[in-house]
């Protein structure tokens, strides 16, 4: 993906680039880490960028799954622990967590390329931060949010990679994207 979403005429098309733009922020992220330094937390909060990867696929299962119920992919689970939610487990490695994200956005595109914009989504009760005086958003508020949570996160890794190895997001995206060198900007590489 480039630095900048093409242009779309189509405002769902649209949407689902601007979704997929900040998808790639947080895989950038993770560009060339290992599943130690993935699960490092070096900034004063508890995040790691394996953790936010493991947390962007819950979240966006989640809200899929909100806005077209029954059209969890098979397998998939939304059982969510918020305190492990944001941690990569020992267990867990992020190369499959980076391929869940993955397969994850190719669900998404496909349900959000079928569901009308319009479509009402219940807002859920029970929780503090669902408003009580809201009955439903529609399909377009629930993409406007997963671009909103999603670029949220993708912050967060950046300042979280920066922490690890000082490696910020346009040489990371140049690596990713294979840029060529130029006089203001090199690509990522590993440390030899």
């Amino acid at each position: 993906m480039a630095a900048h979403v093409p242009p779309h005429t189509d405002e769902r098309e649209l949407l689902l680039a601007f979704l997929d733009q900040q998808r790639h922020g947080i895989r950038n992220a993770a560009l060339g880490l290992t599943d130690d330094e993935a699960r490092r937390t070096p900034t004063l909060g508890a995040l790691s960028i394996g953790g936010l990867v493991k947390h962007a696929v819950k979240t966006e299962r989640y809200w899929v799954e909100l806005a077209v119920p029954g059209s969890l992919e098979a397998g998939a689970t939304i059982n969510y622990d918020y305190e492990t939610g944001f941690l990569l487990l020992p267990d867990e490695k992020l190369s499959a967590m980076l391929e869940a994200y993955a397969d994850v956005a190719t669900h998404t595109d496909r349900v959000m390329r079928d569901a009308a914009l319009t479509d009402p989504v219940p807002v859920p009760r029970g929780a503090p931060w669902f408003p009580a005086d809201v009955d439903a958003w529609s399909v377009r508020w629930v993409l406007l949010h997963l671009i909103e949570e999603t670029a949220r996160h993708a912050g967060h890794a950046d300042i979280v990679r920066e922490s690890i190895d000082g490696a910020t997001m346009y040489p990371l995206m140049a690596a990713a994207e294979g840029w060529p060198a130029t006089d203001w900007l090199t690509p990522w590489a590993p440390a030899s």
